[in-house]
């Protein structure tokens, strides 16, 4: 059991929270939810004791391990594949390298021989004997093939890297397991693996993250870091928001009577209790739901900005025929022989294994970067608005505040003050906040004036790499129903499986061997039936 007794943090400028006290069982998945800046990742700082808390401590039972998922990939460049992953139990490592230490010693002693039977001893306490079979046995669950096991971390591409470390964190099966955006960087195959791992897994996880989808299959509890406190809610994500959407109609109508609304209470609890999931932890959650009063739901204080796009003129016949495209970066092909053609109506997700292969294909598409061969050709009445993944250089003139940086993009009828900074805030940017030099702006908040920016242009056709990037819940959300909302088209990258299945209509996979065109289907029955395809496949 992981306890938390009396946590305040406070830095010179705030205080993120004060007099938290909490406790975190065997079996649950504990998501930690909260608004860009409210101190999520600081949390597991100091659970992990990186932090010292200005107050308090944190406690684990005896002889507990805890493991987390490191955020610099490039730490373990020297090291083989297997021995990072290996090294996610430390004690198990430091074990196994002492004795073969000893072992190649020329002038092996008496004393050595003692000294290694009680490695030995230890070694096999902790499993030692099936500690690589286990840790190839994980780096081969999450993607990565046995042929890469001993290949230094250095040759691998960033997003092997995240995969080797996810496996290392969860090497050896913590007692407590804090993991800090798991999915960032995952394609939809190792982020399914992992909701079923976590789904299934006896001990205590932890996990802050940006993916809905994710949070709401993995966890059974919520943490929520609001009103400086840090609060722990029964359920998944949608309940908690459900709930604080509930708690916000039930505070605005002060006239009804409690028993109304202990009635509006109970029908709502009914509902998500029918729809508590994973076998497991199904009969556990519906009674904690069941036992949910008024007292136990808060309104959050959370905002979400207004998005709306709203395209200038209508589309014609004809959005988008890509043909033959081909591309060579640094001599690695990312587009062979590329073809497919886009409608009107048409809501795209370019998904791949590779995010460079995507990327570079919105850029192809978008204008920015000419392809070695075929052609692009765009429809005559579309008009396009782009955001790029990398949006740093967008942001770099040190001139320009938000205020001046958008009106650039603003019609003339668009640019007074008055207008601009309702728009900014629509968009969360309140007070002093449009005077802010956009050189340095987080990456939620560069987000934020680029949407901005795209809402103005009132284009017809959107199109956005990764645009989830960087965005707090709330934001994501707003973008999301904005784009389903939007009349015109969309094409798309994003690692949002809630994002990808409630917008896209349209599916095109593009790999190594081509491009896989599927219309008229979701997210969902795409992943359903690559799932089949394999599964006859290993038949064979």
């Amino acid at each position: 059991m992981l306890t938390v007794n009396n946590v305040s943090m406070t830095f010179t400028d705030r205080t993120l929270y004060s007099n938290v006290n909490l406790k975190f069982t065997p079996g649950n998945c504990y998501g930690i939810i909260g608004a860009n800046g409210a101190g999520k990742s600081t949390f597991l700082k100091i659970l992990e004791g990186k932090l010292t808390p200005t107050t308090g401590n944190v406690t684990m039972g005896p002889n507990e391990r805890m493991s987390s998922l490191k955020q610099d990939h490039f730490a373990f460049d020297d090291q083989t594949v297997m021995n990072t992953v290996l090294q996610g139990h430390q004690r198990l490592f430091a074990v196994m390298t002492a004795k073969d230490a000893l072992y190649a010693k020329p002038d092996f002693s008496e004393e050595d021989g003692i000294k290694a039977a009680e490695l030995e001893s230890e070694f096999a306490e902790m499993d030692g004997w099936n500690a690589e079979s286990d840790a190839s046995q994980l780096l081969q669950s999450v993607g990565i093939p046995e042929s890469q096991h001993q290949t230094l971390m250095a040759e691998l591409p960033e997003g092997e890297k995240v995969k080797v470390l996810l496996a290392q964190a969860m090497f050896g099966k913590p007692d407590v397991l804090l993991l800090d955006e798991p999915t960032n960087g995952l394609d939809p195959q190792a982020i399914a693996w992992l909701e079923d791992f976590l789904a299934g897994y006896e001990n205590t996880v932890l996990v802050v993250s940006h993916d809905r989808h994710f949070l709401n299959a993995v966890c059974t509890m919520m943490c929520d870091v609001d009103f400086g406190k840090i609060e722990m809610f029964v359920g998944n994500y949608d309940f908690w928001m459900e709930s604080s959407k509930l708690a916000q109609q039930l505070r605005s109508n002060a006239n009804a009577k409690k028993e109304e609304q202990i009635k509006q209470l109970q029908e709502f609890v009914a509902r998500f209790s029918a729809n508590a999931s994973k076998s497991k932890q199904a009969t556990s959650r519906k009674k904690q739901l069941e036992k949910i009063t008024l007292d136990d739901i808060k309104p959050s204080s959370r905002k979400y900005p207004f998005i709306k796009f709203v395209p200038e003129r209508e589309l014609g016949n004809d959005l988008l025929r890509v043909e033959n495209v081909s591309l060579t970066v640094e001599g690695d092909k990312v587009l062979d022989n590329v073809s497919f053609i886009l409608r009107p109506g048409d809501k795209t997700a370019f998904i791949s294994r590779s995010d460079v292969t995507t990327s570079y294909l919105m850029q192809v598409i978008a204008g920015t970067l000419q392809p070695d061969t075929g052609t692009v050709t765009w429809g005559v009445t579309t008009s396009r608005s782009y955001m790029p993944k990398d949006l740093t250089p967008e942001f770099s003139d040190e001139r320009f505040d938000i205020l001046e940086w958008l009106r650039q993009f603003a019609s003339k009828e668009e640019s007074d003050n008055t207008f601009l900074r309702g728009f900014l805030g629509q968009m969360l940017f309140r007070g002093d906040e449009p005077l802010k030099k956009v050189t340095v702006l987080s990456g939620g908040e560069k987000v934020r004036s680029y949407l901005a920016k795209m809402m103005l242009a009132k284009a017809n056709v959107l199109l956005l790499d990764d645009p989830t990037n960087h965005l707090d819940l709330e934001s994501i959300t707003s973008l999301n129903d904005a784009l389903i909302d939007f009349p015109g088209a969309v094409i798309f990258t994003s690692h949002d499986h809630q994002f990808i299945q409630t917008i896209a209509n349209h599916i095109i996979e593009v790999g190594s061997k081509g491009v896989v065109d599927r219309a008229d289907t979701t997210y969902d029955e795409f992943i359903a039936h690559d799932v089949a395809q394999k599964q006859v496949a290993d038949l064979y």
